[in-house]
């Protein structure tokens, strides 16, 4: 009673209704993660590559993969088709033997593609530009071939360049183990947000940090592979650059310095020679990863812009558009 006299009534109820609140939000938060885990789930399967038929794990290499389409494509990672007979299997446990309908080794992608007259489970796809650091993700795969597993964590950091400089790798703290690679890395809305492709270990297992291939660049490249069985890239000549700095308007800025070029392609029709430097892609600094990733990634009908300076001491700016050929 002396509690109620000091407190009151209303100051009870202001704590009762802050732990009802916070247990609303928990508990929601949680029914979200498994509604995502449940929607996305039987869009992962788990790919089998050796060269016997047997399949088994230890003769070959094991992963798992994404459905991309009803009809049958599926994405994963290069690096664990080890063996020329590739199997599929479901989350409903049918296996299917597999086609390879083109790789970018660049990228780590592949493209497989099965024939069946089951109803498969394409994947929703969300826009990966729209990420943020800290956003919740669910990993789903098959580690170690035990089966297909849901791990969670967040997003540590985009655009990582971890030994490739084309892929702006997602990373996240969500567990990531061999045999994850080519599985789905999704958002709570249960959309698939990148493809797990490998992690930082000095032990070869989870160690708190993996990466993704983002979706946007997924679609990308599969997109291609599915069309042409390869992926296009815009080419404007053969040449060789060096990384240089050089000072324009009184301000230091990166350029590639071109060292070496073959009579071919059209930045020798524009009249671009050696010595030339590239110091402007597509309105951002004229460096390499810039440039790879521009000519890399362009998508059909996109321009390029490439800003030089020239041996002349003159400014030029040319546009190049990607046309299929």
């Amino acid at each position: 009673m002396k509690f109620l006299q000091t407190y009151g009534l209303s100051y009870i109820l202001v704590i009762l209704l802050t732990f009802a609140g916070t247990w609303y939000f928990i508990s929601n938060d949680k029914n979200k993660l498994v509604s995502a885990s449940e929607k996305s789930i039987t869009s992962v399967v788990t790919i089998s590559s050796s060269n016997n038929i047997s399949f088994s794990a230890s003769q070959g290499g094991i992963g798992s993969g994404v459905i991309f389409s009803n009809d049958g494509y599926i994405v994963t990672n290069f690096h664990i088709l080890s063996g020329k007979n590739i199997n599929v299997k479901l989350n409903n446990g049918n296996n299917y033997p597999a086609a390879v309908i083109g790789i970018d080794k660049n990228a780590d992608i592949a493209v497989l593609k099965i024939n069946t007259n089951e109803e498969l489970s394409p994947i929703n796809i969300a826009d990966s530009n729209n990420l943020r650091i800290g956003d919740k993700v669910l990993a789903i795969g098959n580690p170690y071939g035990i089966g297909i597993s849901v791990s969670n964590g967040i997003i540590s950091a985009t655009g990582r360049d971890y030994g490739n400089p084309y892929l702006q790798l997602i990373q996240t703290d969500a567990a990531i183990n061999p045999g994850n690679s080519g599985g789905a890395l999704i958002n709570e809305n249960g959309n698939l947000i990148g493809i797990n492709s490998k992690i930082f270990s000095r032990t070869g297992a989870y160690q708190g940090i993996g990466f993704a291939i983002p979706s946007n660049l997924v679609v990308q490249i599969a997109t291609q592979l599915i069309r042409f069985g390869k992926v296009k890239n815009l080419w404007i000549g053969n040449f060789r650059v060096a990384r240089v700095r050089l000072n324009n308007d009184n301000k230091i800025v990166d350029g590639l310095k071109i060292i070496e070029m073959d009579g071919l392609g059209p930045l020798y029709e524009k009249g671009i020679r050696v010595n030339d430097i590239i110091i402007g892609v597509n309105d951002g600094n004229g460096n390499w990863k810039n440039l790879i990733q521009s000519l890399r990634f362009a998508t059909l009908g996109e321009d390029l812009k490439l800003e030089f300076f020239t041996t002349s001491n003159e400014f030029l700016t040319f546009k190049f558009t990607y046309e299929e050929n």
